[in-house]
């Protein structure tokens, strides 16, 4: 599969900026920016994917905007590929729909967000929280005692 054939350039579709995670590891393997919009907490509880930008769901324009000062430098143009991701779709539906708006026809979101990314083997990071840390410890702990 490539860019050309995900039929994210077909208008038709009922929505066109909506992709499986599959779709997005193709997309990312072929230079796509990958957009995290997902908070800290839910990083570090969840983890994270390496490489991806760490964008504020409320300064998308601010950095896509290809008139701001203070534009990603990641940002090469509207014809960039973007694929955008949160813990589910209702976080980053609104972010590629903004960026749409912004010029970038070729934004999109994954379907299952982050959990669909990691279950597609799209390389990620753990859990980096201290709570899933403790429990490593005690788990860890529990195990030199027996």
């Amino acid at each position: 599969m490539s860019i050309e054939t995900t039929g994210l350039k077909d208008s038709t579709q009922e929505d066109t900026q909506l992709i499986t995670a599959a779709e997005a590891a193709t997309l990312i393997e072929e230079g796509a920016l990958l957009i995290d919009v997902r908070s800290e907490g839910g990083r570090a509880s969840t983890g994270a994917v390496p490489g991806a930008v760490i964008v504020n769901r409320e300064h998308v324009e601010e950095d896509f905007s290809p008139e701001s000062a203070h534009r990603l430098a990641q940002v090469s143009g509207t014809d960039q590929y973007i694929v955008v991701f949160c813990g589910s779709v209702n976080g980053s539906r609104p972010v590629a729909q903004k960026l749409k708006a912004l010029g970038y026809a070729n934004a999109v979101h994954v379907d299952g967000g982050f959990p669909a990314l990691r279950d597609a083997d799209i390389p990620t990071t753990g859990p980096t929280d201290q709570l899933a840390g403790t429990a490593q410890a005690s788990t860890g702990a529990v195990a030199a005692e027996r």
